[in-house]
């Protein structure tokens, strides 16, 4: 039978109401975990009024080593 294991990464935005991110930052972030052989699941923000967000957290899965 098939084991996974999963990690969960917040990635915190700047800017004075937040949302924004470094694009160039986020994707080599990205691209390090996909070499370390994790899948992206999911990925959302967590707003905290009117659409204004904080966070972006981002799921994967790879399997059991």
């Amino acid at each position: 039978m098939e084991q996974w294991e999963y990690k969960t990464w917040k990635y915190k935005t700047g800017g004075f109401l937040g949302g924004k991110i470094d694009g160039e930052e986020f994707d080599a972030q990205l691209n390090q975990f996909g070499k370390e052989g994790w899948e992206l699941v999911s990925c959302f923000d967590t707003s905290v009024y009117q659409g204004q967000s904080r966070d972006i957290v981002v799921v994967f899965k790879r399997r059991r080593r």
